[in-house]
């Protein structure tokens, strides 16, 4: 039996997962992983996938062209040319994990938050991250060509003499049709 004025030396060379993991009497992330790799070995001898990562892209002339970019036009050029050239490895993720949350039909009636919803999800969110910076790379562009148009107020000095009424608004363009002659 151990003595509580102890316990926190039994947690010495352990990482914060296997704590939790201990305290809660759950296997590990690395536990879980390691028995599903033990459990695949035969499988994975009659289907051998690689096991080396997929290829880094070069990405070198990107970093150089964007360190020398000078213009927005030229910075949305080098980042444009990056997310064209990494769409079709984040479409392949996507198509994976979406085919994988399909697998075996688990994804009919599935509740959220359940493996096949979060594998949705993710495949999901693999395809955002480009929309994401395409969005902001256009958000700098407008910003740059076409920014909001400013509003023409007269200077302070010609203000008019209080009325008691609140001013008029800017003149906005009318929304919406216009009316049939």
């Amino acid at each position: 039996m151990s003595h509580p004025d102890f316990e926190l030396y039994d947690n010495v060379g352990r990482d914060a997962d296997q704590i939790t993991a201990a305290r809660y009497g759950i296997a590990t992330r690395g536990d879980l992983l390691r028995w599903a790799k033990r459990d695949a070995k035969p499988f994975l001898s009659q289907h051998p996938l690689p096991e080396e990562p997929l290829p880094n892209p070069d990405l070198a002339p990107y970093l150089a062209a964007l360190a020398a970019a000078e213009t927005h036009a030229e910075f949305s050029a080098v980042t444009q040319r990056l997310l064209d050239a990494a769409e079709p490895v984040l479409r392949a993720v996507s198509d994976y994990l979406f085919a994988a949350a399909q697998w075996r039909g688990q994804h009919r009636g599935a509740a959220k938050g359940s493996p096949p919803k979060l594998l949705m999800e993710a495949a999901s969110r693999s395809l955002s991250v480009a929309a994401i910076a395409d969005e902001a790379d256009l958000t700098t562009l407008r910003a740059v060509y076409d920014p909001a148009p400013s509003l023409n107020l007269p200077p302070p000095s010609q203000a008019r003499a209080s009325s008691g009424f609140p001013p008029a608004p800017p003149h906005a363009p009318p929304a919406g049709p216009r009316p049939g002659r």
